[in-house]
């Protein structure tokens, strides 16, 4: 995602949704733990905060400054300001180590993601027993039918502006890659569709519309699609330039875990890190791991684990 100037990252913070509880709710119920969630892509915390509520820590991560700078601070969530040229073993120590996360979150962002390399982190830091990713993204609001016929005519007018990554978003994440065993939420190619009620005024969403991605892309090439005639349409088609009203926003997800070939080939990777010898106490109980060439935290986790399996 572009990095958004302060003023537009206060706009952006300003007409976003809140997104429903029950879905963290939901979520929390399907995973096997709750020590650890990772919220990438947190821009200013919505998600992470919602995180907060069910899990132990939650990891917010982000690589725009201005956004984190505006997230909502909590005792459990710590945010960090992650660069692209940040590497892949360094991501994955920050988060929190292999096989460490029990879910990741990513709320209108992996669109914009590398998808190759976040992935494969993902599957290294995603806990091989009961540990879940999920992604959401929304793409379309819902406020009258005049409003919705201007905002139609804007949206058309941002194709020939949009990037591939923006497309995936516009397409509601059905052409978009997801490496994940389905787990009944979603799947590739087949999201499921959610609604996401909110209260809007005016001025939020004239806030909305010059944090839009689409459009700063065009601003970005020399055109101005938030004009404003545009926004001199949108107010007469409000009606009453005060009057705050309910919409709803248009959602899109996809749940899933990792699939038995995924934990299999994490699996060996780590054995070769792995050097389990068992060891009988009084009690003919204790089992010992040490960890030879372990790059994180997590490896020791998943080795102490392979050992107990194996006893």
């Amino acid at each position: 995602m572009a990095a958004l100037s302060d003023k537009l990252a206060d706009a952006y913070q300003n007409a976003r949704p809140r997104y429903p509880i029950d879905w963290f709710t939901k979520l929390a119920a399907r995973t096997g733990q709750h020590k650890l969630a990772w919220d990438v892509g947190t821009g200013n915390g919505q998600a992470a905060i919602g995180l907060a509520e069910y899990f132990e820590k939650v990891v917010a991560t982000d690589i725009n400054e201005a956004q984190l700078k505006r997230a909502v601070k909590h005792e459990r969530i710590s945010y960090h300001h992650t660069p692209t040229e940040l590497s892949e073993d360094k991501m994955v120590a920050l988060v929190g180590g292999d096989n460490s996360v029990d879910l990741i979150v990513a709320a209108q962002a992996v669109h914009y993601f590398d998808l190759i390399p976040f992935y494969n982190i993902a599957k290294r830091v995603l806990r091989k027993e009961g540990g879940l990713i999920a992604v959401w993204v929304y793409n379309d609001l819902v406020i009258s039918p005049e409003v919705d016929a201007i905002m139609k005519r804007l949206v058309d007018s941002t194709f020939p502006y949009r990037t591939p990554v923006m497309n995936l978003a516009f397409d509601g994440y059905k052409t978009m890659p997801f490496p994940f065993e389905s787990i009944g939420m979603g799947s590739e190619g087949k999201p499921i569709q959610l609604d996401i009620p909110h209260k809007l005024s005016l001025k939020g969403f004239v806030g909305f519309l010059r944090s839009w991605q689409p459009a700063m892309k065009a601003k970005e090439r020399g055109v101005e699609l938030v004009t404003e005639d545009l926004i001199n349409q949108f107010e007469d088609a409000w009606d009453d330039d005060d009057d705050v009203k309910d919409i709803f926003y248009k959602a899109h997800m996809i749940v899933g875990k990792l699939s038995a070939a995924d934990i299999e080939r994490h699996r060996k990777r780590f054995e070769s890190n792995c050097v389990v010898t068992k060891l009988k106490d009084s009690n003919n109980s204790a089992v010992i791991a040490s960890v030879t060439a372990a790059a994180f935290a997590g490896v020791a986790a998943y080795c102490a684990y392979s050992a107990r399996k194996n006893t």
